[in-house]
């Protein structure tokens, strides 16, 4: 029996399920561009072909994946969001198999003035990603956005382009309260924007089991959030911060350190999540 062509779409939107998705918080030095980067490194050493897109001015996820943040560079995010490439011009290989980047540099900070007289420069980024996805010679199983640690013009453009978010929550005092403000700005996107952003799940960063009060934020976000969290528990380790100084993910620089192993065992948890999507369908 041939499948309805309703039906049909149906399960291939199932199957793709929220590709661009956006790594955010407001709060920096939450390990949100770690999470980038390793989760990126990590669907790459899975077969899934993936690109990063660098949304912030400090450039950290472009040189924690071996390339250069340099302002000479005209194969930037920036000169995509102030019209002067188009997306595919800027994409570029990086050292491992499947894993591309759109670099940042600080010239971004400035695009929020550059662009006032724009009236649709909020969804100057989605405008792009749809020339991506529309294009055949261009199947990203995954594309990831390294969000700014700010509520800025950057940020709105990375909420409306997104299909979902991934929020990494240090396991700190003041974590919650922080995440609350975050919500606040979700719902108005979405209320405004873009209706089909969703979250796809809290990582929590930064877990140290001695500490009472990791333990004590872990509780209270599993029990606010539920299945939202991921039961992975990113540790506090060195060699995660070792790591982007020489140009690569943790995975990569010490493949058995406990943030290696963490970020292995999360690729794993957040592949899991499609699998079930398809399973559904």
């Amino acid at each position: 029996m041939m499948v309805p062509l309703l039906l049909k779409f149906q399960i291939l939107e199932k199957r793709m399920y929220k590709k661009i998705i956006s790594v955010i918080n407001q709060k920096g030095g939450v390990g949100k561009t770690t999470t980038v980067i390793n989760l990126a490194a990590g669907l790459s050493m899975k077969e899934k072909k993936v690109l990063v897109i660098d949304l912030d001015p400090q450039g950290n996820a472009t040189t924690g994946l071996g390339l250069s943040n340099s302002i000479t560079s005209e194969a930037s995010i920036y000169n995509v969001l102030n019209g002067q490439k188009k997306i595919y011009e800027v994409i570029q290989p990086t050292s491992f198999e499947n894993l591309n980047l759109i670099t940042s540099n600080v010239d971004l900070s400035g695009l929020e003035v550059e662009t006032a007289g724009d009236s649709r420069r909020a969804f100057k980024l989605k405008d792009e990603l749809t020339a991506i996805l529309n294009d055949s010679r261009a199947t990203y199983d995954y594309i990831l956005i390294d969000c700014p640690p700010s509520l800025s013009l950057l940020t709105i453009m990375a909420l409306v382009a997104s299909d979902s978010l991934l929020v990494p929550l240090q396991t700190e005092f003041f974590a919650l309260e922080g995440l609350t403000q975050l919500m606040k700005t979700i719902e108005r996107i979405k209320s405004k924007l873009n209706p089909q952003l969703d979250i796809r799940g809290i990582l929590l960063t930064m877990f140290d089991k001695r500490n009472r009060l990791s333990g004590q934020v872990e509780i209270e976000a599993r029990n606010y959030f539920k299945e939202k969290v991921y039961s992975t528990l990113v540790p506090r380790n060195v060699r995660l911060s070792e790591a982007p100084s020489h140009g690569i993910p943790v995975l990569l620089y010490d493949r058995v350190c406990p943030g290696s192993k963490a970020y292995f065992k999360f690729t794993e948890e957040f592949l899991d999540q499609d699998k079930q999507v398809e399973s559904a369908a």
